[in-house]
Parts: structure tokens; C-alpha cells; sequence
């Protein structure tokens, strides 16, 4: 997708941009990590997970393993990479693989024809008598031009590719995250003012097109307990984006903060957002965050996986534990990773390992 430009009428804003994006990158790396080298789903074809012995699925703490309402994909970049290593004889490394693709993960369709997909998707879901978890990810100029930069070129074609995504769902049951990052950026001023009304008109534009569908559930994303500390500035842009139409409000996609941070943190937006319930990226948050460092949110070494996607949470307020980003896909370019979104065995593979 294309990359987010400036045009020279913006140029003069551009060093404060500069320095609220690195004050924000800090504010992220140095109490926690940031939120979004977000992935981009992928599904090529491998075996099914499901059909290996459920007893080598360990996770970090409250398991629900294949127990989980929500639907695990046979055919995940994790999933191909288990019958890869088993074929050539790594059945040990497969086994720390299998800890990931044996659990439910969302689905980020990509390019601009999300349809098929999300039609995968929620049939293999609807076979399965389980949910499908689906991440809309492409409000225009996304991520503000960092590594996650892209979405639909216009406002027109992201109503045109919502509607497409909710189309394909039809009448089968999908949780939805819907749009990482992009509240987050009009709070912290990473996204230029000239375009933020038009974001505010997309998100609940897109609240009210996917609430067409009778079994879905959206949850808009609200960042994580390090990044926006004025509650009162975010929830005031939650409610201007529709929030009171949607089912709540996610938190800590593609972080790692820990689930204490996250559910303190969700409790006092739920507070002023009238009682809205909220839902946790877990997937990677099993060691908290990397103290300290640039960009200690992308890659980051040494973290683990955190509690396994389930709606058993022990708490009113929070809906699911989730895996949202799908742990072993990149964050980004940095520290030797593959550009956002793209499958990192290896970092897998320390994921699974540091999770004991």
C-alpha cells in the first residue's frame, strides 16, 4: 500500500510531528512498548493443527487451549511452519511452534478486497461452531507513516473495503477489532490535524456498518496503559468515534504490557465510558514489557507468550483474552526482523521457549 506523504503546505508542521512521534516512541520503550509494527494476517496452505496431540500444547498460565469459543486457524504462517520443521526432522522445535498454532489467532486481511479473507475465515469458523476473530486495519494514512504505514487510498475507498469486510462476514458470529493505532493517533497528535475529522466520520461510519451484521461484535482499539495518560482526552475521542455503538473498547494490540497495567488501565476508561466492557492482546505480554531502550516495542527480545485466548478473564469488565497480533509475525523491520506482519520463525520460537 502506499506510503503516508506529506505535501509541502505540511512541511511546516512537520518537526513538531517529528518530535511528538519520538516523545511518543519513548513514552512506549521506556515505561512499556508501543503499540502497533502491526501484522498483516497471512494464510497459505499447511496441515491441520488441530489434528496433532493436544497434550504437546502448553501455555504460560490459564490455559483454555482448544477449549476456546474462538476459531484456530489450520492454515496459519505458525501452522506451515509446524509441518515444515516436522518434515525435516526438527520435531522438537515443531512442538514450540505448535504452542502457537494450536490457538485461536485474529485474521488481518490485507489489500484492498478484503473479502475473501474474511470469507474464509468465518466459513471455517461457522464449520467449527466457533468464532471468528477479525482485525480491520486500513483507515487512511495509517500509522502515520511509520512501519506500518498504508491503508485505503481515500475516504471513499475505505467505506467501499469496510463494506466489503462486512459483507463477507453475512450472518456468522466474528469479534472485531477494529482499526489499531488510529484513535490512539488523533489523541497524540501523530496524525495531522487536516485529516482528522474525516478519521473521526470513517471509524463510526465503520461502527455502524459492521453492527449491520447480527452476530458481530466490535471492539474499537483504545492503545495500552503506556501510551495515552490523559484518560480524559482519549475517552472524549473515543465517544466522538461511535463508541457507544460498538460492544467496547480493545487494548495492547501488538504490545506487551502486562495484564495488570492493561486491566487497571481498561477499568478507569471503562469508567468514563459509561461501563463499556473492553478485551486484551495477550499473545505476547507473558514477560511484561522490555525496560527501556528506542523502539523497545519493535521486536523486542526476550518476551513470552501470555495467557491463551478464552472469555474466561475472572473479570465482568474484560470480555476476552485475545490474541490479536499473532505472535512470531514481525513487528517491523529492526533488530533483524522482516518487515511488518511477515512470519519470523525464529522469533516465534523464542517466544514459545521463554514461556516455560
Amino acid at each position: 500500500m502506499p506510503a503516508h506523504t506529506r505535501t509541502d503546505h505540511h512541511r511546516s508542521r512537520l518537526g513538531r510531528r517529528v518530535r511528538l512521534v519520538r516523545r511518543r516512541r519513548l513514552a512506549r520503550g521506556g515505561a512499556a512498548l508501543a503499540a502497533l509494527g502491526l501484522v498483516l494476517g497471512c494464510s497459505p496452505e499447511s496441515d491441520d493443527p488441530q489434528t496433532k496431540d493436544a497434550a504437546l500444547v502448553r501455555g504460560p498460565s490459564k490455559p483454555s487451549g482448544s477449549q476456546s469459543e474462538f476459531w484456530v486457524d489450520p492454515n496459519s504462517p505458525a501452522a506451515r511452519q509446524v509441518a515444515q520443521w516436522r518434515a525435516k526432522g526438527r520435531d522438537s522445535d515443531a512442538d514450540m511452534i505448535r504452542r502457537i498454532a494450536d490457538q485461536p489467532m485474529a485474521v488481518w486481511p490485507a489489500g484492498d478486497d478484503p473479502g475473501p479473507t474474511i470469507k474464509a475465515a468465518t466459513r471455517g469458523a461457522e464449520k467449527a461452531n466457533r468464532t471468528a476473530v477479525l482485525v480491520a486495519y486500513n483507515i487512511p494514512h495509517r500509522d502515520c507513516g511509520q512501519h506500518s504505514r498504508g491503508g485505503a487510498a481515500s475516504a471513499d475507498a475505505y467505506r467501499q473495503w469496510i463494506g466489503a469486510f462486512a459483507d463477507n462476514i453475512e450472518d456468522s458470529k466474528a469479534l472485531v477489532i477494529l482499526e489499531p493505532d488510529a484513535i490512539p493517533h488523533l489523541v497524540d497528535g501523530c496524525t495531522p490535524a487536516e485529516y482528522q475529522e474525516e478519521r473521526y466520520q470513517l471509524m463510526s461510519e465503520a461502527i455502524d456498518r459492521l453492527k449491520k451484521q447480527p452476530n458481530v461484535k466490535v471492539y474499537v482499539d483504545a492503545g495500552h496503559s503506556a501510551w495515552i495518560q490523559d484518560r480524559g482526552r482519549l475517552t472524549q475521542a473515543l465517544w466522538k468515534a461511535g463508541i457507544d455503538r460498538a460492544d467496547g473498547f480493545a487494548l495492547n494490540v501488538s504490545n506487551f504490557q502486562t495484564d495488570a497495567a492493561t486491566k487497571t488501565y481498561g477499568k478507569d476508561l471503562s469508567k468514563l465510558l459509561n461501563g463499556k466492557h473492553f478485551v486484551m492482546d495477550t499473545g505476547r505480554n507473558g514477560k511484561g514489557p522490555l525496560p527501556g531502550g528506542d523502539e523497545a516495542w519493535c521486536n523486542p527480545p526476550g518476551r513470552a507468550l501470555g495467557n491463551r485466548p478464552s472469555t474466561k478473564t475472572g473479570d465482568p469488565v474484560v470480555d476476552a483474552f485475545l490474541w490479536i497480533k499473532r505472535p512470531g509475525e514481525s513487528d517491523g523491520e529492526c533488530r533483524g526482523g522482516p518487515p511488518a506482519g511477515k512470519w519470523w520463525p525464529e522469533y516465534a520460537l523464542n517466544l514459545s521457549r521463554n514461556s516455560g
